[in-house]
């Protein structure tokens, strides 16, 4: 059965020269495709170019991280837009968010970053609204806040997937209840995060979108190495026989058309 890696950074590995051999070892693993994640204008286009040269392979989003939301934001911020009218066009906006693991440490710097997150996130959630396209939510430390800023924005929230869901049953039930998603990385493999397998069997299977964050967060057993697309299976075995008690070709089946149906591949 084929599998969606829905978040993966690959700007690393191509600066790096070894994607192909990522991009190779992603097809021997049964991957039919992955969605390269933008976080900054550096990669944008980066991965607009990948999209076209592996067409149906690698899809891409276009946005700002949280943490590379800078002074001057506004000017990249003003470049998302134009890249819905391209013939290749990104199949979400994103990553955008909030992030209070990364602040400064003094408080009043601290304060000030935070405020041109929120702005940057506000933006970007208005021009998703605007475009009605699916968004991507990078959310560490802030997931009330994010929820509340969604909520203001009046972006329909069945568009709306918090990515690497590292929160519990009770965070991911207030997504679900408002019709969003959570995906799951492969945290969900770590022995020290039962509140994220909590996470994925209450938001069940027919709503399971799967994904690296690569070259971050690499599954069992490859904790501790870097990540990429390939590795995404681990993370899907491991959900289907240890979280939902299914086969890996059910689980597959149901995270691959989640994410064809939620991407609009």
């Amino acid at each position: 059965m084929v599998l969606i890696d829905t978040h993966t950074h690959l700007d690393g590995f191509l600066r790096a020269g070894t994607l192909p051999g990522v991009l190779d070892r992603a097809r021997a693993a049964g991957l039919e495709a992955m969605i390269a994640i933008g976080t900054a204008p550096d990669d944008w286009t980066l991965n607009h170019d990948l999209a076209r040269e592996h067409a149906g392979f690698v899809h891409y989003t276009v946005g700002q991280h949280p943490c590379e939301v800078e002074a001057g934001w506004e000017a990249a911020q003003a470049q998302v837009a134009g890249f819905w009218d391209v013939a290749m066009r990104p199949v979400a906006l994103g990553e955008i968010g909030l992030d209070r693991f990364h602040l400064p440490k003094e408080p009043a710097e601290a304060e000030v970053v935070f405020a041109r997150q929120r702005a940057a996130f506000a933006e970007g959630l208005a021009l998703a609204k605007r475009l009605g396209c699916p968004v991507v939510i990078h959310s560490r430390g802030a997931f009330a806040e994010c929820v509340a800023m969604i909520d203001a924005s009046g972006v329909d929230w069945k568009k709306i997937v918090f990515h690497c869901f590292a929160e519990g049953e009770a965070e991911v039930k207030v997504l679900n209840e408002r019709g969003g998603l959570a995906s799951f990385t492969g945290i969900l493999t770590y022995k020290n995060a039962p509140n994220v397998r909590a996470a994925a069997k209450a938001q069940g299977l027919a709503r399971l979108m799967v994904e690296t964050d690569a070259p971050y967060l690499a599954p069992m057993p490859n904790r501790g190495k870097p990540n990429e697309p390939a590795y995404v299976r681990h993370t899907a075995e491991y959900a289907a026989k240890e979280v939902f008690g299914v086969s890996y070709d059910e689980l597959a089946a149901v995270t691959t058309a989640n994410a064809r149906r939620f991407f609009g591949l």
